[in-house]
């Protein structure tokens, strides 16, 4: 499957399936039985997350351009750029606590951003490692790294401090692993979702400094109009900022299903000053994230009734960044 972001496309691979050939490869990320550092292999930027049990669930994501591709190391960051779009991975490791290194880290990706000129980052994820156990100070390890992401981007220039949508999720092993995706030029908006508060102005209850992440992001290169590319961040049976139907997976994803619907339907684009529409059915590119492996065949009939037939879904078996959260669910509609 191929979800183009005019020059920027992805697919998703499956263990066994040769990769595509014709276009460039921006960035690969191959979600493993293990995990592997950034690097740069035949001059394409990758990063290995753990988020398999075993070598029948491996997928590959690989991001493609229309146009040749530098690619190079920074800082323990692997990076690729065309001119137009950049891809860069990074990994931290497993430690007692991720504040200063996850600032760290963050720091360098955007003196790199900043560097290489690509001021817009479109989309983030992130896979961490025992993400809802404590940290060596008894700190939950995501509201750990919220921490020290929230002062990465503190007093940061422009745009720089405008998060755009992201992913938190756990991962089986390999402490943090993460990358983005970041633009030339064209128009970025970041879109929060009116059923929910957003996630920078949660309440002290979670965590010391609140997540840094909008519900989606509009990417529209020049030249286009409307929403051009609707990047969905990880979403999860919220409403407000509390969680709804706890212990209830069906339940969570109908709510996951509305809050995903109304951050890309037409009233929240409009109030957005966007003239356009989308739908569940125009998802093209999912990931689903189960915290339960008993609980994956009712997600997915949920998810193949709620997605178009043509939509490439993968699902993953991870815990959630709340303990009582049982499914998050990602995805990418594409411009027409």
């Amino acid at each position: 499957m191929a979800t183009h972001t005019h020059g920027l496309g992805c697919r998703l691979l499956r263990s066994g399936v040769p990769a595509p050939s014709g276009r460039h490869v921006l960035g690969r990320v191959a979600f493993l039985d293990h995990h592997s550092a950034p690097a740069i292999h035949a001059g394409v930027a990758g990063v290995g997350v753990h988020l398999a049990k075993d070598e029948n669930d491996l997928v590959t994501e690989v991001w493609e351009t229309d146009s040749p591709v530098t690619s190079g190391m920074y800082q323990d960051l692997a990076y690729a750029h065309d001119g137009d779009y950049l891809f860069c991975a990074g990994q931290v490791a497993g430690t007692g606590s991720y504040r200063e290194p996850v600032r760290h880290a963050y720091r360098a990706a955007f003196d790199l951003i900043a560097k290489l000129d690509y001021p817009n980052v479109l989309r983030i994820w992130h896979f961490i490692n025992d993400i809802n156990r404590a940290n060596a100070d008894g700190l939950e390890i995501y509201r750990d790294f919220c921490l020290g992401r929230a002062e990465a981007v503190d007093g940061l220039p422009g745009r720089a401090g405008d998060m755009p949508a992201a992913t938190g999720i756990g991962s089986l092993g390999g402490g943090i692993s993460w990358y983005l995706l970041a633009s030339r030029t064209g128009r970025v908006r970041n879109l929060e979702n009116p059923l929910q508060v957003p996630a920078p102005s949660y309440p002290p209850r979670y965590g010391p400094r609140p997540p840094k992440f909008a519900r989606a992001t509009s990417f529209t290169p020049d030249g286009l109009d409307g929403a051009g590319d609707l990047f969905v961040a990880g979403t999860a049976s919220i409403l407000g900022h509390r969680t709804v139907h706890a212990g209830d997976v069906e339940k969570q994803c109908d709510v996951t299903f509305g809050n995903m619907a109304t951050v890309i339907g037409r009233e929240n684009l409009l109030a957005n000053g966007i003239d356009d529409s989308r739908t569940l059915k125009d998802l093209r590119f999912v990931k689903v994230y189960v915290r339960h492996e008993e609980d994956v065949p009712v997600v997915a009939a949920k998810c193949e009734e709620a997605f178009s037939d043509t939509a490439e879904i993968a699902y993953f078996t991870v815990d959630i960044c709340r303990s009582d959260l049982l499914v998050e669910i990602e995805g990418i509609a594409p411009r027409a």
